[in-house]
């Protein structure tokens, strides 16, 4: 093996999975060590797999956390479509006459964008809300990744209304330490969403980046009412909620 072209041991490598790269191969000998910690290796690996986007060939880090982290790439909230009712959801607020999970397009209501999605939770004629917090470290994002890369924590939602009736929304996102101490915040403005609207969707969406080291939890939370205090659930819609750890 010593006697290979470092290109070709470069090609031989990225055929083996990442983490035993560095958890094993980085280990064997010091040039090995080298071009596991080097760009090369990671670049090809990244073309391999068709992940692309790094910001410099010359970063070897950024491209290993580039590859990780695109590998890792997963929507965070479980159940954002309501498909296991409010499975997940914690810290429920059931105003009026509390959370209901519909079919789309709902009475009153427009298709979503997206086929994949097939339902929403639909508020009442008082607040609902309610609420998932995300451990970090336990879906695989480890504390010096967090807190020297400080990768971008991308946060979406889509909410809408029904077309006989206004109602309000809201969405507050917070990056919680090991304590729990706020770190970083967005709250948006009540959105509000007039009587007689057209029904259709809307996506909001939210990135931190440059957050400072410590961030371990994710706190997610959403809520909406309907403006008229009708009984029944003709409050704000919302589904397809995300967020995600992205290089």
């Amino acid at each position: 093996m010593e006697s290979l072209p470092e290109a070709v041991l470069i090609r031989i490598l990225a055929a083996i999975p990442a983490v035993d790269l560095v958890l094993v191969c980085r280990l064997v000998c010091c040039q090995w060590k080298n071009l596991v910690d080097g760009a090369a290796l990671w670049i090809l690996k990244c073309q391999q797999e068709g992940l692309t986007g790094a910001e410099s060939e010359e970063d070897a880090e950024n491209w290993q956390n580039f590859y990780f982290l695109s590998k890792k790439r997963k929507n965070l909230i479980k159940n954002p479509c309501g498909e296991e009712d409010l499975e997940h959801w914690g810290e429920v607020e059931n105003g009026g006459d509390g959370w209901k999970i519909e079919e789309l397009p709902g009475d009153f209501g427009k298709e979503f964008p997206s086929e994949e999605v097939h339902k929403y939770f639909v508020t009442s004629y008082e607040w609902c809300r309610k609420a998932q917090v995300i451990d970090l470290r336990a879906e695989g994002y480890w504390e010096e990744l967090m807190d020297t890369t400080q990768p971008k924590i991308v946060v979406r939602d889509w909410y809408a209304g029904r077309r006989d009736a206004g109602c309000l929304y809201e969405l507050c996102v917070k990056l919680l330490s090991e304590n729990e101490d706020v770190l970083a915040e967005y709250k948006s403005e009540t959105v509000t969403i007039p009587q007689d609207n057209d029904g259709s969707w809307t996506e909001i969406s939210h990135t931190f980046s440059k957050y400072g080291p410590g961030v371990r939890f994710v706190r997610f939370e959403h809520g909406g009412q309907d403006t008229l205090f009708w009984k029944g659930w003709y409050g704000a819609r919302v589904t397809n909620s995300s967020v995600t750890v992205e290089p």
